[in-house]
């Protein structure tokens, strides 16, 4: 089935986020409503009577809210009791686990309308208390006795990478720069600033206070300086990690056949894989994900698409060298150039390959449970050429989603396509 067509066709046809951030007043309910209330927004026709089914991505309520049980709390909070709910839990995929299986799920018959969620809501926490959480998504038995923690793992994958394949690590600068770039043109972003404003920023304030002022020239000189960006683990700085966040993202994905009943503007998702793997020790590499490259093989497959065909991707960005890695198993780049193409601007917005035009998990924040979701939210307003100045140019139809889970145990890839009204 990963790799056959859908037994029927699954369309997009709403889409609905909340401000990406640290909001200590609200609570994953707060965060939900707001996305749903965004999904309504963005549609034509919509009548929640219809909602057959919810699936929510969340990874860890449980510990970061001391709430388990979550999806048919928010599904009565938004009017949809008694339809049947589900929590899907895949680590950092679990929100583009969730929209595979709505999908999977209309495709198979089962039901016609299904509303897809993705909620965390982690800063209430101490940031000891969330690195111990999100731990938990790795391999406790072997990765964390190691003493790693995830800046750690993706530290460890870019030390190999820069090794086997000679990288500078201007490379990562250069992705952090271009998706806070992004990021700074998307209002739902937690992040709305350019890398150069940080630093002006932090220019002025040592002037207000009367310090040295930092004689930054640009912003690989800022980000090289590890007194404005300090070093996590070698070689991921402050600036290559993406933030903890609270968020939530919507998105109600129906059969084909119903999609003009709902809006004139449905994307459908026409390719979708998923793969697993070991935890870091049991690979043969570091300097690439396997699961993402079966998944992304899988998902062209079904669309009968190749990587020169995708306009552009969300990829999971978690560390910059995510990045990186995505564009070379998603077949973007060849082995060991994609570090040369993020220096070359390739993957910027106007570039051959864009990538996170959102501003990715490092500008937009990383919500871990609705980053999935988040994402198909994107190509959903860049395929319909709504997202303002961050549009990408060309007329864009064909766009992916990339969404990992842990240090690269589970991948899901997602390919929709935007179709003209004479078919």
């Amino acid at each position: 089935m990963s790799e056959s067509k859908w037994n029927r066709g699954v369309a997009v046809v709403g889409v609905g986020l909340s401000k990406f951030g640290a909001f200590k007043e609200k609570n994953s309910r707060d965060l939900f409503v707001e996305a749903y209330l965004d999904l309504i927004n963005s549609m034509h026709r919509y009548d929640p009577k219809k909602v057959e089914a919810f699936y929510l991505g969340n990874f860890s309520s449980d510990q970061f809210e001391k709430q388990a049980h979550l999806a048919p709390i928010l599904a009565s909070w938004v009017g949809l009791s008694p339809i049947p709910t589900v929590r899907i839990e895949d680590a950092c995929a679990s929100g583009g686990v969730a929209i595979r299986q709505a999908a999977l799920a209309i495709a198979s018959g089962q039901y016609d309308v299904v509303l897809v969620g993705g909620v965390e809501k982690m800063t209430d926490l101490e940031i000891a208390a969330v690195t111990e959480a999100l731990a938990t998504a790795a391999d406790t038995q072997f990765e964390v006795p190691a003493g790693f923690t995830f800046p750690g793992f993706y530290a460890a994958m870019a030390s190999a990478y820069m090794h086997e394949y000679n990288a500078q690590r201007d490379a990562f600068y250069h992705v952090s720069i271009k998706n806070h770039s992004n990021g700074a043109l998307n209002d739902k972003a937690q992040f709305g600033q350019t890398i150069r404003s940080i630093m002006e920023s932090k220019k002025a304030r040592a002037a207000q206070k009367g310090r040295p002022v930092p004689e930054w020239e640009d912003e690989i000189d800022f980000l090289s300086d590890p007194k404005g960006n300090p070093m996590i683990a070698w070689p991921m700085t402050l600036f290559d990690c993406s933030p903890v966040s609270d968020g939530a993202a919507v998105a109600l994905l129906v059969s084909e056949d119903l999609a003009s009943t709902f809006t004139d503007t449905p994307i459908y998702l026409v390719g979708s894989g998923q793969a697993s793997d070991g935890a870091l020790p049991e690979r043969e590499t570091l300097s690439s994900i396997p699961a993402a490259e079966e998944a992304g093989r899988q998902a062209y497959h079904m669309a009968n698409l190749s990587p020169k065909d995708i306009d552009l991707a969300e990829v999971h960005d978690c560390f910059t060298i995510a990045e990186i890695i995505a564009t070379e198993d998603l077949g973007f780049f060849e082995r060991g150039a994609g570090w040369q193409a993020a220096i070359e601007g390739k993957t910027a917005r106007k570039g051959d390959h864009p990538v996170n035009t959102s501003g990715g998990l490092k500008s937009k924040g990383h919500p871990v449970g609705a980053t999935g979701v988040g994402q198909v939210a994107e190509i959903w307003k860049q395929l319909n050429g709504i997202a303002g100045e961050r549009q990408v140019p060309g007329d864009p139809k064909i766009g992916l989603t990339h969404n990992v889970g842990g240090t690269g145990q589970t991948c899901v890839v997602n390919i929709f396509e935007r179709r003209d009204l004479n078919g």
